[in-house]
């Protein structure tokens, strides 16, 4: 790191680890240093030279990019004599066209809606924190930016894209359009925005500017304010350690209800979990994709689809769509299940003790891991969009592909509703204990 680098850019804090419910101080940190949960390994805090302006710069270039992806020409196909150009917009028009509505909705809000929301409260966040005069309610829009961002899979979207381009090289000519380089620049530049942020500092500097929940006093480094008190609660908005019945039962921050843990986290997370086993059945029996070629063709389910690529010899492809399509839903519905038993039926003498920074691992991969499963639904969007050439060539989307987008939804819903830190209560590992030491920081 340059010289003075190594200076504190955040006061110590007060924590709840939002994967085992421990409760440690965060020290003070220099730029470019994470702190993780001494107990489970979790994330706690990232920090970074100047997030908030390399943040801003950086979503304010992925605004640019999204909008030449999506009014740019994403491909131009032809085959026999026809051309066929189209965008991103085709996908979604498509599925309607087909009668696939909810479909085309998931598509275009997992595309198009969600990373605009995202791009947008974002710049008018950072934006108005830099005005003499802020802008109403920067809490709520960052707190909304950040959760409708979970559903923002640009990322994805992008492998959909060649996934797409590699299975249309046999049926037809493909051109690529500057919206496939704009998208890949701005899944890069995405990424990169996220790694330069701090949402803490962003929290800290709403707070310093006044504009919270509730009035708070000003933050110090007095030990006092680092000293656990009964009934402190960790917002699951803001990080914010408070006591709910200090004030309304809202975080005094960002406005956020408090709870010592998830409502009816079991409950909700089984009927998840159990409505994407049923629908995960027809959405591996019904057809996805049917390909029409001189008036001939069949339906294709998605084992049907890795099949066809394994006899194209596109063996690294049709692994990823085996991959994502279904060991990755299958595998979520296991991991969920095994959380969900050993939280209900395990003892802390016994099976709720076992493994239990491995589960609350096995949880954080199960949380991140459930969109990819997305790249088939865009894929199959994109081709029922593209290949559309009368008797010559046609793609259309399936029922399948609706029940299958259902499952990823339902999945997603069922991993945020699980809390982890049930499953070390059920260990007998969250009883009131005195203040760890400060958790231990390292380079990023």
């Amino acid at each position: 790191m340059a010289e003075g680098s190594t200076a504190p850019v955040t006061r110590a804090q007060l924590h709840e680890c939002p994967g085992c419910g421990l409760f440690q101080v965060v020290p003070a940190m220099a730029a470019n240093l994470r702190c993780s949960c001494q107990r489970c390994g979790t994330a706690l805090r990232f920090t970074r030279a100047d997030p908030l302006n390399h943040h801003l710069a950086l979503t304010v270039a992925s605004l640019g990019l999204f909008a030449v992806v999506w009014l740019g020409m994403l491909m131009k196909v032809s085959t026999a004599g026809i051309v066929h150009a189209t965008g991103l917009e085709s996908g979604p028009l498509e599925l309607v066209n087909r009668g696939l509505w909810p479909l085309a909705i998931a598509v275009a809000f997992t595309t198009a809606i969600a990373p605009l929301i995202k791009f947008l409260g974002t710049i008018y966040v950072l934006i108005g924190l830099k005005m003499r005069v802020l802008p109403p309610n920067l809490r709520g829009i960052f707190l909304i930016s950040r959760k409708v961002g979970l559903w923002a899979m640009l990322e994805v979207l992008l492998l959909g894209v060649f996934v797409a381009y590699t299975k249309l090289g046999d049926l037809v000519t493909i051109e690529l359009g500057a919206a496939v380089y704009a998208l890949a620049a701005l899944t890069v530049v995405v990424v990169w925005a996220e790694l330069a942020l701090d949402s803490q500092a962003v929290w800290e500097e709403i707070e310093r500017r006044g504009q919270t929940h509730a009035p708070m006093a000003p933050r110090t480094d007095a030990l006092p304010l680092l000293q656990l008190r009964p009934g402190s609660v960790g917002c699951e908005g803001c990080g914010l350690v408070s006591v709910p019945a200090d004030g309304d039962g809202h975080c005094p921050r960002c406005g956020s209800a408090l709870h010592e843990r998830k409502p009816g986290s079991i409950s909700r997370t089984w009927a998840l979990v159990i409505a994407a086993a049923v629908l995960y059945v027809p959405a591996n029996v019904y057809p996805v994709l049917t390909v029409i070629q001189l008036g001939a063709g069949q339906p294709s389910t998605i084992l049907g689809g890795v099949e066809e690529l394994l006899a194209s010899q596109m063996y690294p492809l049709a692994l990823l769509v085996f991959f994502a399509s279904i060991l990755v839903p299958m595998f979520k519905l296991v991991a969920l299940v095994i959380m969900l038993l050993a939280v209900q039926i395990g003892r802390p003498e016994a099976g709720a003790s076992i493994l239990l920074r491995e589960r609350t691992v096995l949880y954080h991969v199960v949380a991140w891991v459930g969109r990819w499963s997305m790249v088939d639904i865009f894929m199959e969007s994109l081709l029922g969009a593209l290949v559309q050439f009368g008797n010559a060539v046609t793609i259309e989307p399936g029922i399948g592909a609706l029940a299958f987008c259902a499952v990823v939804f339902i999945t997603i819903f069922a991993a945020e509703s699980f809390d982890p830190r049930l499953m070390w209560d059920a260990a007998g590992r969250n009883a009131h204990q005195p203040l760890p030491s400060p958790s231990f920081a390292s380079p990023v």
